[in-house]
C-alpha cells in the first residue's frame, strides 16, 4: 500500500492540463462604501489567498477551474463566505462587508469540508496559539487546558497529557502537520512531544471522531495547524523572547519565511530551559526542570493544478522525573532519573485539482526515540558526580524507538446537487523496538487500515446534514513471546463506525447541532503486554492479552445564540463505552512496588460546557467571558472512573484598545478568575480534591521604536501564590503542590 500511494502521487504530480485563472476584485464597507485595506481573501481548499491593498483591491493568480469556497474576513466585520464557480469567465468581484462587533470567524481544518464554524455540522473549538501563550502558559499542554472541556494530566510543569471530557492517553488523537502524532502516548507521564513555536492554532473535536480518523480518536482529536507560508512574493520573519519568573524559564524562537508565485519556504528554531518550579509554599519540586530544542522547516509548491508541501519537525527534550521536594537548587540539567525524548516528524501534503473534483494525499513518517536514565547500581563510597557519570556511560535503562508511517488519501467527488461527498483510505504501519535493559512493552508491529465515505448535504438558511460510514482493521503482533504468557501476541481488531449530524437554525440567530457518533479503540501494547515495573509511574503494571477493543456511542447536543453583543452556548453529551479499559491496584506488591492491573468494564461519561460572551455596544473595547464545564464518569457498577477532572468555572474581563493610544496599538488587558470545585466523585483508589480559586492578570500591546513594531506581553498566573493540588496531578499522591505565582514577560519583533 505504501509503494502504491507513492507511485500514485508521483504520477499525478505531472498532471498540468488545468486552466489558470486570475481573480481580481475590491472590498468595501457596506455602510459607507469606503474601501477596506488588509482584508483577508482566502480559498481554504486551495490554501491560497492574499490581502487587499490601501484601495481595497486584490488579485489572486493561478486559480484552477472548479467550485471553491471563498472566505473574506476582517476584524470588525461579518465574515463573508460563498461557494464560487471559478472559470476563465469569472469577472471582477465586488464585495461589501457588513460591520459587526462579533469577532471574525476562522476556517475549521480538522473537519473534511473546511467550513466556517457557523457552517460546520460538528461543533469544533478553535483557539489561537498566540492567545493561549498570551495567558502565560509555560508549555503547550498548559495552554490548551484553557479551552473549555480540555484539561491536562500533569507531572510538574514539563509533562502534560491532554484530557478531553474525561478521556485521555490513546483515546485522544493528536494531529500535527496534517499527520497523526505517535509518541508512546499510552503513558500518563508522556507529554505531547511538540512545541508551540511555529504553530498557528489548535482545533478540538470533542467526542468520537473515529469516522474521520479511525482508532484512538474515540475520545476526541487535537488538531494543531502549523504556521502558514508567506504570501506570494513576500519575505517576513520574527524573533520572540520569553521569561518566566517562577522557573527562571528562558524561551526564544526565531523564524523566517519567503514565497514566490509558486515556491514557498519557512524555517523556525526555538529553545526553552526551566529550573525546578516553586510551589505556593515557596519550596521547589526537585528535578521538575526541563530543556527543549525545536526545529521546524517547510517547503511548498503551488500551481493552478497542484499544491504540495513538505514539512519537517525535530523536537528534543530533557525532562527530569520529579519524585519529592528535596534539595533546593537552581540547576538546569536534569538529575537522575530523567527522560531524553527525540521526536522527528516528516510529512507531505499534496492536493491535485481536476475540473470538478480534487484529490488530497497526506503522508507522514514519525520516529520517536524515548530514553530513560535511572540510578540503578550501588557504587559504594563513590561520589555522586562519579556515580552519575558511570550511569551515563552504562546507557539508558529504558530505550525505545517507535517508527510510524501513516497515509491518508481523500477524493472529493464532483458535487451532486446539494451533496458534497468524500471517499478515503487511511492507515499506518508502526514498529516498536527496544534497546535498553528494561522492556516496558515488547518489540511489536501495528498495521492499521480504514476506508471511509462521508457526505455533507446543504439545505436552505445554512442548515446542513452530515453523515458517514467507516470500516477499520488493526493488527498488533509481537516479535517475540511475551513475558506475561510466554506466547507470541497476534491480535486483530475490526470495527464499523458511523456518524450522523444535523445543524439547524431554529430561529433568527439561534442554532442547534445534534451529532450521533460511534467510535472504537484497540487496546495498546501496554494494556496487552505489560509485566514489570514502570519507573515513570512508580508501580508494577500487569496487562491482559485478551482485552477486547473499546466501543462507544456518544450523543452531542449544542445550542448557540449570537448577535452583535452577546454570544451564548450550551453543549451537552452522553458517552456510553463498552469494555472501557483502565488500570487499578490489585492489592499485591512486587519488587517493593504496588501492583496495578489493566481491567475493563462498561462505563459512561456525561456532562457538558456552558459559555457566555458579552461585547456591549457602544463600549466595544469591553469583553466579558464566562464558561463552566463538568464531567461525570461512572463504571457499570456505579463506581466512579479515575482521573476525571473537577468542575471548573472561568470568568474573564478583557479590554482591548480602550485608551485609543497614539503610541500603543492592539493594546489589551485582562483579569481571570478560575474556580475549580471540589472533586469528590472519585474512584475507590483515589482521594478527593479540595476546591481552590486562582487569579490571573495580563496586559500587552505593540509600540513603534524607530519605526520598528515591537509587541510586548506581561502576564501573572496564580497572582496570590495559592498553594493547591490539581486533581489531575500525578504528584497528588505524594501531596506535592502545583506551581505557585508565575510572572511571564514576552517580546515579539517582526521584520
Amino acid at each position: 500500500m505504501k509503494h502504491t500511494l507513492l507511485i500514485m502521487i508521483m504520477a499525478l504530480s505531472f498532471y498540468t492540463g488545468m486552466a489558470q485563472n486570475t481573480i481580481i476584485g475590491t472590498v468595501t464597507n457596506a455602510e459607507d462604501g469606503t474601501p477596506l485595506s488588509q482584508v483577508s481573501i482566502y480559498f481554504p481548499e486551495l490554501e491560497k489567498g492574499t490581502a487587499t491593498n490601501t484601495n481595497g483591491s486584490f488579485e489572486i493568480t493561478n486559480i484552477p477551474n472548479g467550485n471553491f469556497e471563498l472566505v473574506i474576513s476582517s476584524l470588525g466585520f461579518e465574515t463573508f463566505e460563498q461557494k464560487m464557480a471559478i472559470s476563465s469567465h469569472t469577472g471582477p468581484l465586488q464585495i461589501a462587508l457588513v460591520p459587526s462587533a462579533i469577532e471574525m470567524e476562522e476556517i475549521i481544518v480538522s473537519t473534511p469540508f473546511h467550513k466556517l464554524q457557523s457552517e460546520n455540522v460538528m461543533k469544533v473549538e478553535r483557539a489561537d496559539i498566540k492567545e493561549l501563550k498570551g495567558n502565560g502558559a509555560i508549555t503547550l499542554s498548559e495552554g490548551i487546558s484553557n479551552i473549555a472541556g480540555v484539561e491536562s494530566i500533569t507531572t510538574g510543569v514539563g509533562i502534560g497529557k491532554p484530557v478531553i471530557r474525561g478521556l485521555s492517553a490513546n483515546r485522544v488523537l493528536v494531529y500535527a502537520q496534517g499527520v497523526r502524532l505517535e509518541n508512546q502516548q499510552f503513558g500518563s507521564e508522556h507529554g505531547l512531544g511538540i512545541n508551540d513555536a511555529g504553530l498557528e492554532s489548535v482545533e478540538v473535536i470533542k467526542g468520537p471522531a473515529s469516522l474521520l480518523y479511525g482508532s484512538d480518536a474515540m475520545g476526541g482529536v487535537l488538531y494543531f495547524n502549523p504556521e502558514k507560508f508567506a504570501q506570494p512574493n513576500n519575505t517576513e520573519g520574527d524573533v520572540n523572547l520569553n521569561y518566566f519568573t517562577n522557573t527562571q524559564g528562558l524561551g526564544a524562537n526565531a523564524g523566517i519565511k519567503t514565497s514566490t508565485d509558486k515556491l514557498k519556504f519557512l524555517l523556525r528554531g526555538s529553545y526553552a530551559s526551566h529550573i525546578d518550579y516553586k510551589t505556593g509554599d515557596g519550596e521547589r519540586l526537585t528535578n521538575s526542570r526541563f530543556n527543549e530544542y525545536d526545529l521546524k522547516t517547510g517547503l511548498g509548491y503551488q500551481s493552478s493544478s497542484i499544491k504540495t508541501e513538505l514539512r519537517y519537525n525535530f523536537n528534543s527534550t530533557e525532562l527530569g522525573i520529579p519524585e519529592e521536594i528535596g534539595v533546593q537548587e537552581k540547576d538546569r540539567d536534569p538529575e537522575l532519573p530523567y527522560q531524553q525524548i527525540d521526536n522527528h516528524i516528516l510529512s507531505s501534503k499534496t492536493g491535485i485539482y481536476f475540473k470538478n473534483s480534487s484529490l488530497n494525499v497526506s503522508l507522514g513518517y514519525i520516529m520517536n526515540k524515548r530514553k530513560e536514565f535511572e540510578e540503578e547500581h550501588d557504587h559504594g563510597e563513590e561520589g555522586e558526580e562519579e556515580h552519575e557519570e558511570e550511569v551515563h556511560e552504562e546507557g539508558p535503562a529504558l530505550d525505545m524507538n517507535l517508527s510510524t508511517f501513516s497515509y491518508n488519501a481523500e477524493y472529493h467527488l464532483p458535487e451532486l446537487g446539494k451533496f458534497e461527498t468524500i471517499i478515503g483510505v487511511q492507515g499506518m504501519h508502526q514498529t516498536n523496538s527496544n534497546f535498553g535493559e528494561e522492556v516496558l512493552i515488547p518489540d511489536a508491529k501495528t498495521n492499521d487500515i480504514g476506508v471511509l465515505a462521508t457526505s455533507h448535504v446543504h439545505f436552505e438558511k445554512r442548515n446542513g446534514l452530515q453523515l458517514g460510514l467507516r470500516y477499520d482493521h488493526r493488527n498488533i503482533s509481537s516479535e517475540e513471546p511475551m513475558e506475561l504468557t510466554s506466547e507470541i501476541l497476534d491480535r486483530s481488531f475490526n470495527s464499523f463506525n458511523a456518524a450522523l449530524g444535523y445543524k439547524l437554525e431554529l430561529f433568527n440567530k439561534v442554532t442547534t447541532r445534534i451529532n450521533l457518533a460511534t467510535g472504537f479503540r484497540a487496546p495498546n501494547l501496554a494494556e496487552l503486554t505489560s509485566d514489570g515495573t514502570h519507573e515513570g509511574t512508580n508501580r508494577y503494571e500487569i496487562g491482559d492479552p485478551d482485552l477486547n477493543h473499546e466501543k462507544n456511542f456518544q450523543t452531542d447536543i449544542s445550542l448557540e445564540y449570537t448577535n452583535k453583543h452577546i454570544e451564548f452556548f450550551v453543549n451537552g453529551f452522553y458517552n456510553n463505552i463498552n469494555d472501557y479499559i483502565f488500570i487499578q491496584p490489585n492489592g499485591e506488591i512486587i519488587d517493593e512496588a504496588d501492583v496495578f492491573a489493566y481491567v475493563q468494564e462498561d462505563a459512561k461519561l456525561y456532562g457538558g460546557e456552558i459559555g457566555f460572551h458579552l461585547h456591549p455596544h457602544p463600549i466595544d473595547w469591553l469583553h466579558y467571558d464566562s464558561s463552566f464545564e463538568t464531567v461525570i464518569g461512572k463504571r457499570k457498577n456505579d463506581e466512579y472512573l479515575p482521573l476525571i477532572p473537577a468542575n471548573k468555572l472561568v470568568n474573564t474581563i478583557r479590554v482591548e484598545g480602550a485608551g485609543k493610544s497614539t503610541w500603543l496599538n492592539d493594546e489589551y488587558a485582562f483579569i481571570t478568575l478560575r474556580s475549580i470545585f471540589e472533586q469528590n466523585k472519585v474512584d475507590e483508589f483515589e482521594t478527593p480534591s479540595d476546591n481552590y480559586n486562582l487569579v490571573d492578570l495580563g496586559l500587552g500591546g505593540t509600540f513603534l521604536f524607530n519605526k520598528q513594531p515591537i509587541e510586548v506581553r506581561l502576564s501573572a498566573n496564580n497572582i496570590f501564590d495559592k498553594t493547591y493540588i490539581s486533581h489531575l496531578s500525578r504528584l497528588k499522591t505524594d501531596s506535592i503542590a502545583n506551581i505557585g505565582r508565575n510572572i511571564s514577560m514576552a517580546v515579539s519583533i517582526p521584520f
